[in-house]
Formats: C-alpha cells, sequence, structure tokens
C-alpha cells in the first residue's frame, strides 16, 4: 500500500465501481433498509480508505468494492456479508477498531470483519523462525483459525475466497516470492475449500490464474490453440444444440442452452494425468440445458431431467458408460446435475449436462444457494451431505489430539479426496472416501465391526482388511469375537473416523505403542543413511517437542506425528547430503546462489527442474535453497505451509553446455519395423545427446515406453518432443517424472 493524493480519475473509478456494486446489490438486499445498511458501510469505507493505493497504484477501495461485486454475483450473499465485504479491511489497515464497527453496524457485520481481519492478520504473518519450525510451523497454525472461522459462520470463509479471488487477479503486480507463496496457498486449500463449497465459477478462475503463473509456457499454448479455433467450436455448438432446442420447444419446455469449453487449467491438469496431447483431450466441448420444471407436472425435477436426456438420445448417439446420474447421488457439496456424452454430427463428442434452474444455481453459487433453498422450504438428499461434511470438518477442527501440520493434511486431504459408492451385503449404499480400505468400511458400519473385523469379501471374494475397495463393490465383513485393534492397521486405513478409533484403542496400551513406534523411526533413519545415535534421536526428539523419547515414540505409534518430513529434520548432517545426492543423481555439493548470499541449492528430486523451467525456491532454516518446479505438489505444499521459506532462486533459463540436467521423456504410439533405431538415432546424432537409459514394450501392435537423457535446458527439450512427435508412428511425447 502507499499513501498519494486521489485525482477526479481515482474517484471517477471508485463512483463507477459503487454504481455497479448497489445495482447488483439491489436485488439481494429485501427493501431500502438493508441497501442503506450497504451503502452506509460503502460511505465508511471509502473514507477510511481515501488516498490508499494498492501496488499497482489504483485506489485501494477499488479492492473491497470488486470483494463485495464477487460476494453478490459469484457466491450470492445478502446484505450483511456484502457490507462486511466492504468493511473487511478497515481494521487491519486504519485507525478504526472492531469495537467502533459494532457501534456503527451491528454485532453480526462486526464479528463476519473481526474474523476476516484475523484471517488476514495470519496469513499476512512472515515471522522468521528457525529450529523446528516443521512442528511450530505458523502458517499450519493460520490455517486451522481460517477453517476453525467454518464454525462460527460461515460467511467468512465465503467473503475470504472473495477477497482472495481478486487478490489472484492482480497478482502481478505481488514480488515473484510472494505471488509463489499467494499461489501455492492458494491450490492447496482455497481451491479446494472452493470446489469443496460448490464454488465453481470461483475455482475456475483461481485454477486458470494458477495455470498461467506457474505453467505460464503451457498456458500460453493451451489458450493460444482455444483462440485459433474458438469460432469453429462456437460454431460446431450452435449446430450440435439446434435439433435439441427444437425438440424441446416442441415438448413444451422452458429452457435456456449455454455453451462452453473446457478451461486451460481443466485441459492442463487432463493432459497430465492422462499424458496426453492437446489433441487427444476429446471432451473439450459442452452444452449446459438449464430447465424450469413444469410446477403442473407430477414428474420430479430428475425425472425432468431424464425426459431431457431421452429425447437428446433420440438425435445423437451417445456414450452410455460415461452417464453420471448426481440427481440421485448428489455430490458432497450439493451438486445435482445429470451428465451425459454425446456425438455430433461431425465426429466430436460433446458433454451434455442437464439441470433444473434450482440445481443449476447451487453449482454455480454452492454453499449459498443450498442454504436459500433450504430455508425457503426444498429439502433434498444434498442437505444432509454438506451438513454432515461441516460438522466433520468442525469435529477435526477442536480435537486438542491433532497439531496443526496434521490437520492441514487432514483437511487438505479432505476437501481433495473423491468419494466411492460402495454396497452393503443388504444392498443399501453407502460413500466412502476414494482410496478406503475394508476396514475402513467396516469402521464406517460400527466401531465394533471394525474393532472384531479380521477379513472381508468383496463381491463375494475372500479379501483381507487393507484390500482397497472400488466404485461399486459389495463389501461384506468377517468378524471374530475374541479380534482387536492391531497397531499395523494404522498403515493403511484412510478414513478420519477408523484412525481415531484405533488411536484411541492405544492409548490404554502405552508400553506397546512405544515400541512400535521407535521400530517405525529406527527404520526410517537407517533408510535416510544415519544412525539411531543418542545425537540424531535428540535432534528429533526436540524437532517435534517432545517432553523424552518414549512420548515421541509413543506418538509416532500413534501415529499423532508422521515421520514424512524426516530428511528435513535431518538435513544438516552429511549423510542427508548422500541421500539427496543418491535421490536426484548428482554428485556435486550443493550449490552457491549468486542473489542469496550464503545460500546454497540443491535440485528436488521430486520434479527435476532443469533451466527455463519456471521455479520457486524453499529456503530451510540450514540456509539451503531446494529448488522445485512451480507447479510441483510438493514445493506447493511446502509453499502453501511455510511461506516465509519461499525465496526466488537464482535459476538459468537457458543453462551452460557443460551442464546436463536428467530428464524423462514417455511415449506411445504405433510400432513398426526400424522404430526403435530411428528414435534412438535422432537423439543420439541429430541432437547429439546421450541417452542413459531407453525403454519400449510393444503388444499387439502398440507401443510406449520412455526415454532418460540429459539436457542443458528447457528449449532443448521442447525441440526434442516436436521433433520425436513428427516421427511417422509416435501418437503422444510427454515429459513424465523420473
Amino acid at each position: 500500500m502507499s499513501f498519494s493524493k486521489f485525482n477526479e480519475d481515482d474517484y471517477r473509478q471508485i463512483e463507477a465501481a459503487w454504481a455497479t456494486l448497489e445495482q447488483s446489490a439491489r436485488k439481494r438486499c429485501k427493501g431500502e433498509k438493508e441497501l442503506a445498511v450497504v451503502r452506509r458501510a460503502y460511505e465508511f469505507a471509502n473514507k477510511a480508505h481515501k488516498d490508499v493505493r494498492r501496488r499497482s497504484g489504483e485506489p485501494y477501495m477499488l479492492h473491497p468494492l470488486a470483494v463485495a461485486q464477487i460476494v453478490v454475483d459469484d457466491i450470492g450473499l445478502g446484505y450483511k456479508s456484502i457490507s462486511a465485504a466492504l468493511l473487511h479491511d478497515v481494521v487491519e489497515d486504519t485507525h478504526f477498531t472492531v469495537e467502533d464497527l459494532r457501534k456503527l453496524f451491528g454485532d453480526k457485520i462486526s464479528s463476519l470483519v473481526d474474523g476476516l481481519t484475523k484471517i488476514k492478520t495470519v496469513l499476512d504473518n512472515e515471522e522468521k523462525h528457525s529450529g523446528d519450525v516443521y512442528s511450530r510451523s505458523i502458517q499450519a497454525e493460520n490455517f486451522k483459525r481460517i477453517l476453525l472461522t467454518m464454525g462460527d459462520d460461515v460467511r467468512v470463509v465465503l467473503i475470504k475466497l472473495a477477497d482472495r479471488l481478486h487478490n489472484c487477479r492482480t497478482i502481478e503486480y505481488m514480488p515473484e516470492h510472494k505471488r509463489d507463496k499467494i499461489l501455492s496457498e492458494t491450490m492447496f486449500i482455497f481451491i479446494p475449500l472452493a470446489h469443496r463449497l460448490g464454488l465453481y465459477s470461483i475455482k475456475t478462475e483461481m485454477e486458470n490464474i494458477w495455470l498461467r503463473f506457474k505453467e505460464p509456457d503451457a498456458y500460453e499454448s493451451i489458450t493460444r490453440r482455444l483462440d485459433r479455433t474458438n469460432a469453429e467450436r462456437l460454431q460446431a455448438l450452435d449446430e450440435f444444440a439446434a435439433p435439441i432446442e427444437r425438440a424441446l420447444k416442441a415438448a413444451g419446455f422452458k429452457f435456456e442452452i449455454k455453451k462452453r469449453v473446457k478451461t486451460p487449467y481443466s485441459i492442463w491438469r487432463k493432459m497430465q494425468l492422462k499424458k496426453i496431447s492437446f489433441e487427444e483431450v476429446y471432451d473439450l466441448y459442452a452444452i449446459r440445458i438449464i430447465f424450469d420444471p413444469d410446477p403442473s407436472s407430477t414428474e420430479t425435477e430428475r425425472d425432468q431431467c431424464f425426459h431431457i436426456y431421452s429425447i437428446a438420445t433420440a438425435i445423437y448417439r451417445y456414450m452410455p458408460e460415461r452417464m453420471r446420474d448426481w440427481c440421485l447421488h448428489p455430490k458432497p457439496n450439493g451438486y445435482e446435475a445429470l451428465h451425459c456424452t454425446m456425438m455430433s454430427e461431425t465426429g466430436k463428442w460433446v458433454e451434455v449436462q442437464i439441470r433444473s434452474r434450482r440445481m443449476d444455481d447451487i453449482a454455480e453459487k454452492g454453499i449459498a444457494a443450498h442454504w436459500a433453498y433450504k430455508r425457503s422450504g426444498y429439502v433434498s438428499e444434498n442437505d444432509s451431505e454438506m451438513d454432515k461434511w461441516l460438522s466433520q470438518v468442525q469435529e477435526v477442527l477442536v480435537s486438542s489430539d491433532v497439531n496443526a501440520l496434521e490437520l492441514l493434511d487432514i483437511i487438505h486431504t479432505d476437501l481433495t479426496s473423491q468419494t466411492l459408492t460402495v454396497f452393503t451385503p443388504k444392498g443399501d449404499r453407502k460413500s466412502i472416501v476414494n482410496g478406503a480400505t475394508a476396514l475402513d468400511f467396516a469402521y464406517l458400519i460400527h466401531t465394533e465391526v471394525g474393532n472384531t473385523a479380521i477379513a472381508a469379501k468383496a463381491n463375494q471374494k475372500l479379501v483381507p482388511l487393507s484390500y482397497e475397495l472400488h466404485m461399486g463393490d459389495q463389501v461384506e465383513i468377517i468378524t471374530a469375537q475374541d479380534q482387536h485393534p492391531k497397531h499395523e492397521w494404522l498403515r493403511f486405513l484412510k478414513t478420519r473416523k477408523a484412525i481415531s478409533v484405533v488411536t484411541d484403542y492405544f492409548k490404554s496400551e502405552r508400553t506397546e505403542t512405544i515400541e512400535f513406534g521407535k521400530g517405525l523411526l529406527d527404520d526410517q533413519i537407517r533408510l535416510l543413511g544415519h544412525k539411531s545415535d543418542e545425537q540424531t534421536l535428540e535432534k528429533v526428539r526436540k524437532h517435534y517437542s517432545a517432553a523424552s523419547l518414549d512420548d515421541l515414540y509413543f506418538n509416532i505409534g500413534m501415529g499423532n506425528v508422521k515421520l514424512g518430513n524426516l530428511p528435513e529434520v535431518l538435513r544438516e548432517s552429511r549423510s542427508y547430503l548422500n541421500w539427496l545426492r543418491r535421490l536426484t543423481g548428482r554428485a556435486e555439493k550443493p550449490k552457491e546462489d549468486a542473489e542469496l548470499p550464503g545460500a546454497a541449492f540443491v535440485i528436488a528430486s521430486c520434479c527435476n527442474p532443469i533451466p527455463g523451467d519456471a521455479v520457486l525456491g524453499i529456503k530451510s532454516p540450514d540456509g539451503v535453497v531446494t529448488v522445485h518446479k512451480k507447479s510441483c505438489p510438493i514445493g506447493e505444499e511446502l509453499a502453501s505451509t511455510h511461506g516465509d521459506w519461499v525465496v526466488v532462486p537464482n535459476w538459468p533459463s537457458s543453462g551452460n553446455n557443460e551442464e546436463f540436467f536428467p530428464v524423462k521423456l514417455s511415449i506411445r504410439g504405433v510400432d513398426r519395423v526400424g522404430l526403435l533405431n530411428e528414435i534412438s538415432r535422432y537423439i543420439s546424432l541429430v541432437m547429439g545427446v546421450n541417452i542413459k537409459r531407453l525403454e519400449l514394450t510393444a503388444e499387439e501392435g502398440i507401443f510406449e515406453g520412455y526415454i532418460e537423457f540429459g539436457v542443458i535446458n528447457k528449449s532443448v527439450l521442447e525441440r526434442m518432443v516436436k521433433k520425436l512427435s513428427a516421427i511417422e508412428g509416435i501418437q503422444s511425447v510427454w515429459r513424465s517424472e523420473l
């Protein structure tokens, strides 16, 4: 922020933004009395932020106005939330207090602003710390406090999401290290939170901004391709929708059809997950049919969705296996719709989404619309799912047994996990998190069933308790009276309830738990190339803030202490660097970073960046900077939980001809005689690159495999991908993990 006197143009911008907001707010307010509160909030905030500017140079007041506009248009909240959005930075950035706002605007608006102020304070906390920072992570504690506000009033989190979205929209004005911190937090917590709360437009926009700055080359390439064929795609969708539109009108439906194309992020994500090229993303096209239910009809909304579905599938061929009935089984965030995929006359697959007006409101505005319909008397299956999830989150948040980092991991997993539908032996449907085991299912049925489980049957076939469930499995649990929980169960349990029950059971078995935890720690230390001597154990004990080694072992055995960051704990020792070099395949010492005096950097083995990649640095307390690709999930998690560690490393864009960086290309295509020779000849002779490993397998005329080699920079790699893709028979070439 900076201060300089506003000019006439500044005042015009503020007044224009307010005029737009006032028009939108009028539709949400119940009469002039509520609108008057919003107007007073605007006038108060406008005076408080007078002559204050953002980093971009624009008047600061445009930020709360933009946040309030998102609160109205994208979330659909009422006058108290709009007012709180306008006032959300007043307490933090001016001399006014929460008590001042309480006197002027009442308890609810002031409490919303107070919650938002606390979130802003903890997120902006850049306090430096050292030593056992992982166990005392300020940012992890911050996220716990943020999520706790959901228990007080979820509107605080909704307004914060609007605030985060607008900050993302203007993120180019931030310094790069601050930008990386904000985007990592956004991807790790705020995007999954927006998804879980059903705020798809906010989620989608934040994802695309993330991609634009984290993977700029990919974003530019995908956007350029979409723009080049935009007119052609829209025409194709118009032609596809026209006969459906005529048929629905003839059937008497009142409806509208919206046309859309996949976003750059969703295309990029599919390319990464499926290991395919842009051309192979077949479901780029989509239309959405939004209908107004006929109040005189005896058909339910779901029946009318299927009526429309039957009309559309009478016109076009469809793909039965891609039909999704989210009307019968809504998603946990309340989303309802009928999805299907049909083939156009030109041979393009088009996703068709069918929704009632109510379903569309909930899909676009999420939890706010869900509650609005609930208050008006409409009750559907999604009510219990949404309310159940919020109560589960609150249950974890108030648990004294969960430290901040563990909680952050739990919440992130919960936000990003998909659900499976499985069935009991009697055919009752149960929803459980993707990746859950038969034992998780046993605890879902009843605590005693889980405690006494010895095996299971999945689809009549005997399976162990660690069996990972699949969509549609019918599961039966086999129990025995003398069975009891075992320590090893904690290694494969996935659901919070099951882990909690088993953990509680072993609290009374302290001696056995200590021995189990000691064995786990000793094994991990040995794998990292260390000895479990007094010095090493004492360092680990201090890091995890345990009162004694027995307490440390007990907490490890209970699952309260995770050892995933143990390499960071032991970073200062020489054996750690030897371990790191084994992982990266690099024998040299950490390099000196010219822009970070006294700091050395190593290349992260999780993503293996090369010169030319967009990267971020994570500087740990010992001064070593680990360089990650900006889109690396591990780098993202570290940046989101330890934002004060994020630095901008002195990373070359072109490299030099003396140093080669390891990369791996995966390839797939149609096999033919001489293909292997042509690939190896091109890489070795034309590109002058030494192949470290080349492996291809062919079956029934289709081959796939990978090539490992070294390159000096990303430009060489991209040129190689382009040339290899042009070789006859090769269908896909993509960079994959080493």
